[in-house]
């Protein structure tokens, strides 16, 4: 457990560095496409570092937005305000997160924040009125078990830090197809702004495919051990092992939900209307979440 929460914090830190990297040589290439000289250079770090800052302090209140959640009241939802009070004691964590609902008929959940002091747990109204107190249980274990790993810190970081890249890579695409990189060439130009310049080009290309695997890789190694961890937790696998069997099988899709986080839910989001995919048991590279039944067998290889 505490070597999975000392890399999870190393992976964190690591991550961070390669996005303001990425969006300082994107910045970087714009602002030298716009002309602006020896102020892209401070353009790009002033940019990156501040969406790396933004990403960090603001993702949970950014995701709860995208989302549009309200916070839980123990008069409306006090089977899951119970069930929360009870799994303080069992899961260690010393901060009781704190609850939002999104009114939506899938049942499904979230957690988000930067560390287990100031994380949140977010679960869809259908998941309140679908599940009964111990699937209920189970999944709530399970994202106190991505607080406690600290995978709520890299989940939404890279989520955020994800998004962020993919709606600048499109503005600049854009910019740059109607004209913006129009610029005369200059043969007083250094090697160096050239070089700097086409790696800002290949990361502007490049980074929401990198960065969409990344966060697709980080999503998928992890849910299996919040689900492992979910059941020390409950000590009763079944209930997990229900919920999920009753969250892949549920027909309903959810509004609220986006390409950006829908790796931090514990079952993907967007179901397939193929029957192809419906059937399909293995994950493949681009699937946010491992199989349900690849989960299951390894809940039930706990018992």
């Amino acid at each position: 457990m505490f070597e999975n929460i000392k890399r999870n914090k190393i992976q964190s830190g690591i991550i961070v560095s390669i996005f303001i990297l990425i969006i300082t040589l994107i910045i970087y290439y714009v602002c030298n496409a716009l002309d602006l000289g020896v102020l892209s250079i401070v353009i790009a770090l002033t940019v990156s570092i501040a969406s790396a800052w933004g990403s960090y302090y603001y993702s949970d209140k950014i995701v709860l937005s995208l989302n549009r959640a309200r916070p839980a009241t123990k008069e409306e939802d006090l089977k899951l305000v119970n069930i929360l009070d009870a799994l303080m004691i069992s899961s260690g964590l010393t901060t009781k997160p704190r609850l939002y609902v999104v009114d939506d008929a899938q049942p499904n959940a979230f957690a988000t924040g930067r560390n287990p002091e100031n994380a949140v747990i977010c679960v869809t109204t259908g998941l309140l009125e679908k599940l009964d107190y111990y699937e209920l249980e189970g999944v709530i274990a399970h994202e106190m078990s991505h607080i406690k790993n600290y995978d709520i810190l890299l989940s939404c970081v890279v989520s955020v830090m994800v998004g962020f890249i993919v709606m600048l890579s499109d503005m600049v695409s854009r910019m740059l197809f109607w004209g913006g990189s129009d610029r005369k060439s200059d043969s007083d130009n250094n090697n160096a702004n050239a070089i700097l310049m086409l790696i800002g080009l290949v990361c502007l290309i490049l980074a929401p495919i990198f960065g969409s695997l990344m966060q697709l890789a980080l999503s998928r190694r992890r849910e299996f051990l919040a689900d492992s961890t979910a059941v020390e937790f409950t000590r009763n696998p079944d209930g997990l092992i229900s919920a999920l069997q009753k969250l892949e099988n549920d027909p309903n899709q959810l509004e609220t939900a986006n390409s950006a986080t829908a790796n931090m839910y514990i079952v993907n989001p967007f179901k397939s209307n193929t029957e192809e995919g419906k059937k399909k048991k293995s994950s493949s590279i681009w699937s946010t979440h491992p199989s349900t039944e690849d989960r299951i067998e390894a809940l039930r290889n706990l018992r």
